[in-house]
């Protein structure tokens, strides 16, 4: 049974969500507070967290920073800030999806079931060593580990799911949207920047020159590419 961490702290909403994760067969436990959640986090065994930003005691950005210093679990945050900025903020930080309250329920539970199933197939995948190298550029499928010119670089869950299906399609455009629906497993609407920070982020990790991208191309009007 997947272990479920809510930090949230309206409690009507923290109980409204854990009560119907539970329904969905997951254990779940609850903190109200910031830094009560970040210490159970860290130290806990968790398969997922579900992550408020407004918190007493510390903000769920530093939570999802610190978590994804030392985890590579998916983290669902979810706020009443509307602005993209959060949203890219926080996506940012190593988050992998993001929530605008109010949302359903079910719907949470429906992206909880999706970054879980991914997930679990991911680290679950064969012993057998899947090693994909293009240009000092190193990725290892099995132990999810990437290398540029030798040098081990970190990545989060999405971030290596995304690197790794473009490098295995190359010379192939894909557009935002399918990139999210390919790597997120749910519609794109709404959620187009996901794609955008991310693909941000793993051009600082990988690419020499960020404004000049050997490996993801822009392509500018459509979408991305892995150039081989």
């Amino acid at each position: 049974m997947s272990r479920i961490l809510i930090i949230e702290d309206e409690e009507s909403i923290a109980d409204l969500e854990k009560d119907y994760l539970e329904l969905s067969g997951f254990e779940v436990e609850v903190e109200n507070r910031g830094d009560t959640g970040l210490e159970k986090a860290l130290n806990g065994d968790y398969d997922l967290i579900v992550l408020d930003l407004m918190l007493p005691g510390v903000d769920g950005f530093e939570i999802c920073k610190k978590v994804r210093e030392k985890k590579d679990i998916p983290i669902l945050m979810v706020s009443a800030k509307k602005d993209d900025i959060d949203k890219i903020r926080g996506l940012g930080l190593g988050a992998d999806d993001y929530l605008t309250k109010p949302f359903s329920p079910s719907e949470l539970v429906a992206r909880v079931k999706a970054h879980l199933t991914r997930y679990e197939r991911l680290v679950g995948a064969g012993s057998r060593s899947d090693v994909i190298e293009i240009r000092g550029l190193k990725i290892d499928k099995t132990a999810r580990r990437v290398w540029v010119d030798g040098v081990e670089k970190p990545f989060t869950t999405k971030e290596f799911d995304l690197l790794t299906f473009l490098a295995e399609n190359p010379n192939h455009v894909y557009s935002k949207e399918e990139l999210f629906r390919r790597i997120w497993n749910m519609d794109s609407v709404g959620d187009i920047a996901t794609v955008t920070v991310h693909i941000k982020k793993i051009r600082e990790k990988i690419e020499f020159d960020t404004q000049n991208p050997q490996y993801i191309e822009t392509i500018w009007g459509v979408g991305y590419r892995f150039k081989v």
